[in-house]
């Protein structure tokens, strides 16, 4: 491989887990049952009926993954609180035991030099919410407020950077719209009010961490760049139709102050929105989380009462593809970086890159060792689009490379591997990939040329 490009010396190189994906004791100190529990116990909702009750035991062994992140040389780590523990019923008085986990958690980072990335919520809503209507109820984006207060209270002294949501435009889409995500509702477009209200709720968490002192507040969206199929007006159409629902639903409010147009789905005006909230949604922001996996290409659909949709996905080809059939187009990145800064200008803040990863039937060898050779060439490739971007001036500040631990993938269960780190889940073994001593030098290298520039 050729020499890595060079980066500030105070970028951040890390990894990042999620709250379900991860930590297992589903039913200790006081954890309440979420919707992916609810999901998970629902047959033929997850492949092999696999669940996140054990997970990766992170709960317990969490100090081992700490060292095992300090190892690599990471200086950064994002993970989710898991709603449940904090308020069992997503309500009421904070659940201390549940506190003093992510408080274990937060100083064993400090102990090794490593900043948290702390998100409130990624997609395991309490059940009792969800008993109420879940993000199709306005409500709950108060109650969210009023969790992110609880947990600011305990964490906010040693936590700079907070993140409301995680992906929100797959919560409502796959949770709501097409229901292969809990809660698994299939309601397509009449699914929309929880775009809003999941927006709704991360105005009010941005509102009550400033009025608790947080300096440094962000969103996460998953981003795509959208690619028509051809230069036909029907398939440029289609193009700007996805774009529009995938990426701009949940970025032209926060950044614009409005929702994009929707007509192409029938909808005049975003359903549910009320004085002043697109003022709370719209509230300034440190930086913008983007996770991003690959582009999209679109095209028109064929004319006729089938067509539920204004666009079909046709897929992306000639491009090599991990186990999830996922396209690997590292110039996506900047593709995507480079289209954010031009349709945002002044109103886009500094970038993290706080999902980037792959999937590969990652096996332990005879020698006790995982090589995944296309892991290293993935994450070299996507180390090296954002180093383009930044020299078109985009302003992205560190990469959180998703994951840390192969672990629970959600509908996949556990025949995803996205890990730099092979787990066992029969055992709970942790084998770091050769993907992880690729990167644990590669930071190393990078660093290096940071302090010769000095």
């Amino acid at each position: 491989m050729e020499p890595l490009p060079s980066f500030p010396e105070d970028f951040l190189w890390g990894t990042a887990t999620a709250a379900y994906q991860i930590e297992g004791a589903v039913r200790e100190d006081g954890r309440g049952v979420s919707t992916w529990d609810t999901f998970c116990a629902q047959p033929g909702r997850v492949r092999d009926g696999h669940t996140g009750e054990t997970a990766c035991d992170h709960y317990h062994r969490y100090r081992e993954d700490v060292a095992l992140m300090a190892e690599l040389g990471l200086n950064a780590y994002r993970f989710s609180v898991a709603w449940t523990r904090i308020q069992a019923d997503g309500r009421g008085p904070a659940n201390a035991k549940g506190l003093d986990f992510y408080d274990r958690l937060v100083d064993e980072l400090a102990a090794h030099g490593i900043t948290p990335f702390l998100t409130l919520y990624h997609w395991d809503l309490p059940q009792a919410l969800e008993d109420e209507g879940g993000w199709l109820n306005r409500d709950t984006a108060y109650r969210f407020a009023e969790y992110a207060g609880h947990v600011h209270a305990r964490l906010g002294d040693r936590v700079a950077h907070w993140t409301t949501l995680n992906e929100p435009f797959v919560q409502m889409a796959y949770g709501y719209a097409m229901g292969v995500h809990a809660p698994g509702q299939a309601l397509l477009m009449e699914a929309l009010p929880a775009a809003h209200h999941l927006l709704l709720a991360h105005g009010l968490g941005v509102q009550t961490l400033r009025e608790a002192g947080a300096s440094h507040v962000a969103l996460t969206n998953n981003l795509t760049p959208v690619r028509a199929e051809s230069d036909s007006d029907g398939d440029r159409a289609a193009a700007a139709a996805y774009d529009a629902l995938h990426n701009r639903l949940f970025l032209d409010p926060v950044f614009r102050g409005r929702y994009p147009d929707m007509s192409a789905y029938g909808v005049a005006e975003m359903p549910g929105v009320r004085d002043g909230d697109l003022e709370l949604i719209a509230a300034p922001l440190d930086s913008l989380g983007v996770n991003y996996y690959n582009p999209t290409r679109i095209a028109a659909p064929e004319e006729g009462p089938d067509a539920l949709l204004p666009f079909v996905d046709v897929g992306i080809t000639g491009v090599p593809r991990t186990a999830f059939d996922w396209p690997v187009v590292p110039s996506g990145l900047t593709e995507l970086l480079v289209g954010l800064r031009d349709s945002y200008s002044d109103a886009l803040p500094p970038i993290h890159i706080t999902e980037n990863g792959c999937s590969y039937d990652d096996e332990v060898g005879p020698d006790g060792t995982v090589n995944d050779p296309d892991r290293i060439a993935y994450l070299d490739g996507h180390i090296r689009a954002i180093a383009a971007a930044r020299d078109a001036g985009v302003d992205v500040r560190g990469y959180l490379v998703w994951s840390l631990l192969d672990n629970f993938e959600w509908a996949e269960g556990y025949h995803q591997r996205f890990g730099i780190v092979h787990v066992d889940f029969a055992t709970q073994r942790r084998t770091p990939k050769r993907s992880a001593e690729w990167y644990r030098d590669a930071i190393t290298e990078m660093r290096g040329k940071s302090l010769k520039r000095r």
